[in-house]
């Protein structure tokens, strides 16, 4: 008999003294060396009459152990196969790409897979070696992209992150490498530059099942544009360019000051900042007029399928006040660039740039009912008085506003860049802390809110400056991808730096 026939004999019909889960082979770098007693199991595996985990040999990159596999690595320990090279060992507890996550363990239903696959939130430090302290640095992901402005990663999805580009167009990384081809491609729609263009991105909560994300732009007159897409059936790393429907245009009186910032709360309604028009200091009144959506944050719930594909959530304080102006969540605002929620609690943090001597931080616990007013233009920073109303002085105490937990003044910095508190996997000592910084002076400082006020600030601009003669200099955003890691944008030197544990 032919010594393969021979062998497949003796694993076919031959006595096993494997049981359990087994180990299947073992795994050497990037090739599986079988032996000859694990390939009973490799096979009933195969075909699902037992469960391999340690080595599994995704071969054909399925994204499951399926009978090619079986053979590949029985063919593997009989002698024939020698180049078999197989991906990274799911079970192993180590993420490797393409796995998503890996706990050691060999069950589904406890947010990681049995083939390494996210299920659930509860997966997503699954394999993530969590650093012991809470010293910090920054690696460099991307220097080839144009004027970035934000950035966003689809929920748990931890393999790709998408990157606005304030000309108009959205790149794709995955698996830490940025993608030629744009994710999405608007250019022609979008105004820009200075403080216009594509300004945003927020991927639906359910994402995963309708494949729906949103933009925020400026488009050829200057107003703002709530749009939605969907990414193709086909291809998860583009967008079906014919999906696009708009929700909302919102006429600008002027090219500054259109916020710019789209985001979903736990809540499951979008978010939209709308700054206050533009001109400097308040020059069209919005910031207080509630006749207006211009100087507010906006709350939609995106739900609807039909034209004008949003409706007013019945819980919004003015949800009376008709179709647009019932979106009205908050007010006071002047140009709320950057917002972001807690994904822990829902703590809603929102950096508002300032006029001509105040930059600051807002804060809204999650579970209140909206209606807030932030101040502005009566108040600029934490009760300093702008313009008074009524006239001749600012109310004192404040009575009826929120003051921001967080302001500095322009010796500091101009315009300030808000970011998240962080949530990731690898630096837990650093969870509960919001990052910010400015544009204009690229410090990178934190802060922690307890009871809704400021408990502790620290500086850790010096820990993340970049090697190899990088440097940030203009931040134009933050961002945070599916486990909650994140990122800082470089604007003008067209760059993105992953914020890690101090080696």
């Amino acid at each position: 008999m032919h010594i393969v026939s021979m062998a497949l004999a003796g694993i076919l019909w031959g006595p096993s003294v494997v049981s359990g889960s087994g180990t299947c082979g073992v795994p050497v770098g990037t090739e599986l060396v079988p032996v000859t007693s694990d390939c009973l199991h490799i096979l009933k595996t195969a075909v699902g009459a037992a469960t391999c985990r340690n080595c599994v040999c995704d071969v054909d990159s399925s994204g499951s152990f399926d009978a090619t596999d079986g053979l590949a690595c029985i063919r593997k320990a009989v002698g024939i196969g020698v180049e078999l090279v197989c991906p990274p060992c799911c079970g192993d507890g180590i993420i490797e790409s393409p796995e998503e996550c890996d706990d050691g363990g060999a069950e589904d239903g406890d947010g990681c897979s049995a083939f390494c696959t996210l299920e659930d939130e509860r997966g997503l430090c699954a394999g993530i070696d969590a650093a012991e302290g809470d010293e910090l640095a920054v690696q460099l992901v991307s220097d080839a992209l144009d004027r970035p402005v934000h950035a966003a990663a689809p929920p748990l999805d931890p393999r790709r992150l998408v990157v606005v580009e304030q000309p108009g167009r959205i790149r794709l990384i995955k698996d830490g490498a940025l993608v030629p081809q744009p994710f999405l491609n608007i250019h022609e729609k979008v105004s820009c530059c200075v403080e216009q263009g594509l300004l945003s991105l927020a991927f639906h909560p359910d994402f995963e099942n309708n494949r729906r994300f949103f933009v925020n732009y400026t488009d050829n007159d200057g107003a703002t544009v709530i749009e939605r897409y969907e990414v193709s059936a086909d291809n998860p790393d583009v967008t079906d360019p014919d999906s696009g429907v708009v929700l909302l245009t919102i006429p600008q009186p002027r090219g500054n000051h259109n916020g710019g910032q789209v985001a979903f709360r736990s809540d499951g309604y979008l978010y939209v900042g709308m700054g206050d028009g533009g001109g400097g200091g308040d020059p069209f009144e919005t910031g207080q007029a509630d006749s207006t959506v211009l100087g507010k944050m906006l709350r939609l719930d995106v739900d609807v399928d039909d034209e004008p594909y949003y409706a007013v959530p019945p819980s919004n304080p003015g949800k009376d006040a008709g179709d647009l102006l019932g979106l009205i969540w908050a007010k006071g605002l002047r140009n709320p660039w950057r917002f972001s929620f807690d994904r822990a609690n829902g703590d809603l943090y929102i950096a508002d740039v300032g006029q001509n001597l105040w930059e600051e931080i807002s804060y809204e616990a999650a579970g209140g009912s909206g209606g807030l007013n932030f101040g502005w233009d009566i108040f600029e920073g934490d009760g300093h008085c702008y313009e008074p109303a009524p006239d001749p002085d600012c109310p004192d105490p404040p009575t009826g506003f929120t003051m921001p937990v967080l302001d500095y003044g322009h010796r500091q910095g101009c315009s300030i860049t808000g970011g998240f508190v962080y949530r990731g996997c690898a630096i837990p000592e650093r969870h509960g802390e919001y990052f910010y910084s400015d544009y204009c002076s690229p410090f990178v400082k934190t802060l922690r809110v307890v009871n809704e006020m400021v408990a502790e600030q620290d500086d850790v601009t010096a820990s993340l400056k970049p090697a190899q003669g990088l440097d940030m200099e203009t931040i134009s955003s933050f961002a945070e991808d599916a486990r909650g890691e994140l990122y800082v944008l470089d604007h003008l030197d067209g760059e993105m730096f992953k914020i890690v544990p101090a080696p």
